[in-house]
């Protein structure tokens, strides 16, 4: 069950992850996803794992709303609220999460070309998923 606290706590990381710097590290860090996974070393693990904590409260709020990434973030806290306002972004997340689970699956196997084309897959996906979310945000569901 969600509570007014978790739904305020979720509001601030989200309010914070809005900075672009935030948001657009954090997309380009997606490879840092199969390090682990690849190296087998606990520091790498560790280092991965505090990165992703920090990640989406390591920025102020961002000053406006107009960035691309800003309203992509905004908008995907405003579909995880109500996923009723675009229910083909489940379809996406499930093609991310089978791109990504894909991704560190070679990984553990060291495939080289298997990890590099499902972590690019997962970036692709999440470019569109960022897509649908500022159209969201801006109100334009029929976009993308």
């Amino acid at each position: 069950m969600i509570t007014n606290r978790s739904l305020r706590l979720r509001h601030r990381m989200f309010a914070r992850h809005a900075h672009p710097v935030s948001a657009w590290t954090r997309l380009l860090t997606t490879p840092l996803v199969v390090a682990p996974l690849w190296t087998r070393r606990m520091d790498v693990t560790a280092g991965v794992l505090v990165w992703f904590a920090i990640n989406p409260i390591m920025t102020p709020e961002p000053a406006d709303r107009r960035s691309f990434a800003t309203r992509a973030i905004l908008g995907e806290e405003r579909w995880l609220a109500r996923p009723a306002l675009d229910p083909t972004m489940s379809v996406v997340n499930v093609a991310g999460a089978i791109a990504l689970g894909g991704s560190m699956l070679a990984a553990r196997h060291r495939q080289k070309v298997s990890t590099v084309l499902g972590v690019a897959a997962t970036m692709a996906i999440t470019l569109y998923s960022w897509r649908r979310y500022a159209d969201l945000y801006d109100g334009d569901l029929n976009a993308g």
